[in-house]
């Protein structure tokens, strides 16, 4: 049966609020008090304190986050780390990552096949880059440590952007951190975190009943003589912020409990539902090719390694495979009159075949005055016109083979007939070049898009024209 974890990402735009220390002591606790429940921790800053506290020295290197985001499973990174804390060694080199992570779920996807169970932890830096907004929408709770005013305001931005997204925010909560108790004001709000729960809920916030409070003590378990970094499990028992993270610790584990199928686990059956209509339109597609080429008539799975180009008329009636030398030879014989007994022939045709290879062929057949004429037009991949060509096409209203286009005249009759012998109205046919290593690739989904994407931007310029 498929992992799919249960994500908690710590975020905040700004520094110094606790984000880091929250993040490692929840793993702690998490483990501690579920000795069976995986949990696993990575982050997305550079100071790699995560790595100070679960590093078991001698360990052989897996990777390192840099490698997760570019697209190693994450089931080959994580190091099993002190206290039974799983965590992905973080990196200081992920500024090329941001060009990968364009979209919003590109991290959601990634965990979603990661095979990770349990429950993961991202630390994010204080910005709110591509890679903090990813790990914002995988989150099954984004818990926002707040400790003044100033981080407190900042927290509106990671709001509208699950607004902007349409994303449900129930899954974000504010914590009061660094609390010091010692402050009190006159009044209702009598301390700091009633003062900081009254303006969260006054702008639509929700708030954790729970909170952490300052302590010296705390404090001295990051910056000490040994030059290590303690865990407040077991060194500040005792202390009302090891009780405050113990409550924190259940909480989370009820709400884990409560959630049948995590966000990760959501996607996935997403993911999978897509690409079950993906291959049954691309199976589709498939059966509505011909069999033949329409040039030479010879059926397509005898010579199934010189299939070069893909046609497929504007209406999407007809689509199907050329043979790379039929199509070229077709071209010599329609644009210039060169077959293959002529002395220029071998030259031209190496020519044509290039330039129809980078090329998106257009054959526009129109009726004038009883009689029909060819435009053709070759265009470039960005959909722009890079050449023409006007061929009188003799005899074919009549139905007659001329000796010069008989190619031309089966390739069209076969692609566009309509009723009584003429071509169907207002259609035209676009060959596409292929790779013959695996012509069937250009009806995959996103090939597919892409030249739907083309012929529509050659449909619009040609009703301009």
């Amino acid at each position: 049966m498929q992992n799919y974890p249960y994500i908690i990402t710590i975020s905040s735009e700004k520094g110094g609020v606790g984000k880091t220390t929250l993040a490692t002591n929840l793993a702690i606790y998490l483990k501690a008090m579920r000795e069976d429940l995986p949990v696993t921790i990575l982050s997305f800053d550079n100071h790699f304190t995560v790595d100070h506290m679960f590093e078991i020295k001698g360990q052989k290197p897996r990777g390192t986050v840099h490698e997760l985001l570019m697209g190693t499973k994450a089931t080959e990174l994580v190091h099993v780390g002190q206290y039974g804390v799983g965590y992905i060694p973080s990196s200081t080199e992920l500024g090329d990552i941001h060009d990968r992570f364009k979209g919003p779920m590109t991290l959601a996807r990634m965990l979603a096949e990661s095979g990770i169970s349990g429950i993961v932890i991202i630390d994010t830096r204080p910005d709110l880059n591509i890679l903090t907004q990813n790990a914002l929408y995988a989150a099954d709770r984004v818990l926002i440590p707040v400790k003044d005013m100033p981080s407190l305001e900042n927290c509106k931005n990671i709001f509208a952007l699950f607004d902007q997204r349409g994303i449900d925010k129930k899954s974000l909560a504010l914590l009061p951190c660094l609390v010091d108790e010692r402050i009190k004001f006159d009044g209702v709000f009598k301390d700091q975190k009633t003062l900081l729960r009254a303006f969260a809920s006054n702008r639509g916030y929700r708030c954790m009943d729970s909170f952490i409070s300052k302590s010296p003590k705390v404090e001295s378990l990051n910056t000490n003589p040994d030059g290590k970094i303690y865990p407040i499990l077991t060194h500040a028992r005792g202390t009302e912020v090891h009780s405050q993270f113990t409550e924190i610790t259940r909480d989370i584990l009820r709400t884990f409990d409560n959630t049948p199928e995590s966000r990760s686990c959501l996607y996935a059956q997403w993911l999978s539902e897509r690409e079950g209509k993906k291959k049954e339109s691309y199976l589709a597609r498939l059966e509505g090719l011909a069999e033949r080429c329409l040039i030479c008539g010879v059926p397509l799975l005898e010579r199934p390694d010189e299939r070069g180009f893909y046609y497929e008329t504007s209406d999407r009636a007809m689509r199907g495979f050329l043979h790379n030398d039929c199509f070229a030879d077709m071209l010599c014989g329609t644009l210039y009159g060169l077959y293959n007994d002529s002395q220029a022939h071998g030259a031209a045709r190496t020519v044509i075949a290039e330039k129809a290879g980078k090329s998106v062929s257009l054959f526009i057949p129109r009726d004038s005055e009883n009689s029909y004429v060819l435009d053709f037009k070759q265009f470039n991949h960005a959909g722009e016109l890079a050449f023409q060509k006007e061929v009188a096409m003799t005899g074919f209203a009549e139905g007659e083979f001329d000796g010069v286009h008989d190619r031309l005249y089966l390739f069209l009759n076969e692609s566009l007939a309509g009723y009584e012998g003429k071509l169907r109205e207002g259609s035209w046919l676009a060959v596409h070049p292929v790779d013959p290593q695996n012509p069937e690739r250009v009806l995959h989904e996103e090939r597919y898009r892409a030249v739907q994407q083309l012929q529509a931007r050659i449909g619009e310029t040609l009703k301009t024209a």
